[in-house]
């Protein structure tokens, strides 16, 4: 493996693992393109007056070993191995902070817990009559399923029943997505939610009780459950920062603001790529012996100049974006009693607002925020690159933001002190449109051996951040060990070993 390279295709999770990887394991050298001016894609963080954006919050947890061992080796948790914390975490900034989770669902201009269970706050919060009625079509759903699960639809009501459904999932589901939960694949929910239900919410609310807190692994707790995380000092970017400096130090390149604009390749062999400096304009064609792709499955199809059925497949993926809306505020309308609220993020399930998730900056990192006497939130507003809110100004999508966020009653817009706005494209692939199709795609590209799809849109699925490196982590063990089926790497995430139950 002397003198050989590798070209990464993306700085995210998945493309920098991939390098890490590579250089701890192997004598190949990896170049990694990144198109953006940040590493960490989706996980990156950017910074505007002093105060740290977070895109979509990134817990650091995972049910794998490996993973959680990995994060921890370059950045160390901020308490020792008996659990006690360090009591001065300023003189260690390359740490690991262990934080509370807390999620919760706005409806009805009230919270209600996340995932939800029918306890006495949620019955107090809807009334009797309306829980009644909710528990009673949970059962009706638990002891009549529907046999054949034909959409998304179909999966939350076998989980939830069809009013708890209506009421806690469609609205903020369809948001997310822009279409009706009866268009999309029942998979999303297996690749998101898997063994999550009502039954397993209120099983885990006893059971946490006779725990210790300071099981940071919770093995056996539904990752939608999980009552901790670890997260960087300085957000989830600080992470791939210190993993970016380490490929630099042991030979590897990064190139930041340079754009795969083409695939080459010869005989179902992956040769190189013709990459664009995003500053000049120039193009460069690169060799190399493996090729490593993290970015969009339509945009790999393109630059391999694919056609026929491969490159209609590819045309009709599907991916939302989203636009995070950061501002800063003075007080929130939402505490109670002067008691600032704990939650990571909150879902708004509002059907008179387009807003779809707040995060509480504040609450995932103190250091994430330069004045810790105010709010820094982000709001996510879910949408499709190009359509109308995609493209109205900075400025008019700020002032719907804070115009929303005073209808729901949790701001006055008086007290929004900063504002700033960020456009994150093809954040989510959708399980519809081609979809269906996916495995077609598949059978072509693992017919190149050199090749390998990583990632949450080098694969078009909806992995978490530890899926995506687990994924870059099979495809250099496979390399190692000379292994030409891929089908390893495209089961993370659907492995036993890697789901959410167990």
């Amino acid at each position: 493996m002397n003198n050989k390279t590798a070209i990464i295709i993306g700085a995210g999770p998945a493309g920098l693992t991939a390098a890490e990887q590579l250089l701890a394991h192997t004598q190949i050298k990896p170049i990694v393109i990144e198109a953006d001016t940040y590493v960490g894609g989706i996980s990156k963080t950017v910074q505007h007056n002093g105060n740290r954006m977070d895109f979509g919050g990134h817990r650091f947890f995972s049910k794998s070993d490996k993973v959680m061992q990995w994060w921890m080796d370059k950045m160390p948790p901020q308490f020792s191995d008996e659990g006690e914390e360090i009591r001065d975490p300023e003189s260690h900034n390359k740490v690991m902070l262990l934080r509370n989770r807390l999620s919760r669902i706005y409806h009805r201009r009230k919270f209600f817990n996340y995932p939800i269970s029918l306890t006495w706050n949620t019955i107090r919060a809807l009334g009797f009559f309306r829980s009644a009625a909710l528990g009673l079509s949970y059962f009706k759903a638990r002891i009549f399923p529907i046999k054949k699960e034909n959409n998304l639809e179909d999966f939350f009501i076998n989980r939830f029943g069809k009013k708890l459904y209506l009421t806690f999932f469609k609205d903020y589901t369809e948001k997310v997505w822009g279409v009706p939960c009866k268009e999309i694949s029942p998979e999303w929910g297996g690749q998101r939610i898997k063994g999550l239900s009502i039954s397993k919410a209120l099983k885990d609310a006893i059971s946490q009780s006779l725990k210790s807190k300071k099981d940071i692994q919770q093995k056996a707790t539904e990752t939608s459950l999980i009552r901790r995380f670890l997260y960087p000092k300085f957000g989830p970017g600080q992470m791939w920062e210190i993993v970016t400096d380490e490929i630099l130090q042991k030979g590897g390149e990064v190139l930041l603001q340079h754009k795969v604009t083409e695939i080459l390749h010869k005989d179902n062999f992956a040769t190189g790529v013709v990459v664009k400096n995003n500053e000049t304009g120039e193009s460069i064609s690169m060799q190399a012996d493996y090729v490593f792709s993290s970015m969009p499955i339509v945009d790999l199809i393109r630059g391999m100049k694919t056609e026929g059925s491969i490159k209609t497949i590819a045309e009709n993926l599907i991916y939302r974006d989203f636009i995070t809306v950061g501002l800063l505020v003075d007080k929130l309308l939402i505490d109670k009693n002067d008691r600032r609220i704990k939650d990571n993020w909150i879902y708004i399930q509002e059907n008179d607002v387009m807003l779809g998730r707040l995060q509480i900056f504040n609450n995932w990192s103190p250091y994430l925020v330069k004045d810790q006497t105010k709010y820094w939130m982000g709001l996510e507003y879910f949408c499709y690159e190009g359509d109308d809110f995609w493209n109205k100004s900075d400025d008019a999508i700020i002032e719907i933001a804070k115009s929303e966020l005073e209808k729901i009653k949790i701001i006055q817009k008086s007290d929004v002190q900063d504002a700033v706005m960020h456009r994150v494209p093809k954040a989510y692939p959708a399980y519809f449109g081609s979809y269906d199709q996916i495995h077609l795609i598949r059978e072509y590209t693992d017919k190149f051996p050199n090749l390998f799809l990583i990632g949450r849109n080098g694969m078009h699925k909806y992995n978490n951040q530890d899926h995506s490196m687990l994924s870059a982590m099979t495809a250099v063990e496979n390399i190692v060990k000379n292994r030409t089926d891929k089908t390893n790497i495209w089961n993370v995430n659907t492995e036993t070993e890697y789901h959410e139950s167990k």
